[in-house]
């Protein structure tokens, strides 16, 4: 569960979702296991994200981080998972869910800047859908997934659409004194909260 202050959100029960559609962002080891922004403690969110993929078997895309070594963001992070390396493949508590699911590569932190995110949008069903949104960093990579899928949901008038977020799904990095993970994951999931996404303590069950 993603490290946090207080007490976390309500479940959302798994009979009430709506052709639930799961994106998996960026569970990769370059922020579980190895590089300069590895936090073993992103491992956590794997076990919920496996289990709430089995148990709804909804479709999956898995978006990875596959910088280009001369990449833009660069100037702002360290250098991370570059393209083909160890630190951009999925973690292997996960792996073997990806051969059967969609693929989504991106040079930045968005997904949403990636040329494959129009045809992702396009892949979703048009009787609606639940999107739930899993993975790491809450911050970053996840918030600027959520942000852009909630803007299309409501810029397109999808009002059978959802954008979903289980807290035990998700995690960010712990930096001492340069990023504090219990911060900028109560940060992140306010301001998703605030644009009408759904903050849910995880998805479980009846």
């Amino acid at each position: 569960m993603a490290r946090l202050q207080r007490s976390k959100s309500s479940s959302v029960s798994l009979e009430s979702l709506h052709h639930p559609v799961v994106f998996v962002v960026d569970m990769i080891n370059g922020f579980a296991r190895e590089g300069a922004l590895a936090d073993p403690a992103i491992l956590q969110a794997a076990a919920p994200i496996r289990k709430l993929i089995e148990e709804s078997q909804a479709p999956v895309w898995f978006i990875r981080d596959s910088h280009t070594p001369d990449a833009a963001e660069f100037q702002s992070f360290p250098v991370h998972s570059l393209e083909g390396s160890e630190e951009s493949m999925v973690i292997d508590e996960l792996k073997d869910l990806e051969t059967a699911s969609h693929t989504l590569y991106k040079n930045c932190i968005s997904a949403a800047a990636s040329p494959q995110f129009a045809s992702m949008l396009e892949s979703l069903p048009e009787e609606g859908a639940d999107l739930i949104v899993t993975g790491c960093c809450t911050d970053l990579c996840v918030l600027q997934l959520a942000l852009p899928l909630q803007s299309w949901i409501n810029q397109t008038n999808r009002k059978n659409m959802r954008v979903i977020v289980p807290e035990d799904c998700v995690e960010t990095y712990h930096i001492p004194d340069v990023h504090d993970a219990a911060k900028w994951n109560e940060t992140a999931l306010a301001m998703m909260a605030a644009n009408g996404i759904l903050i849910a303590g995880s998805v479980e069950k009846e």
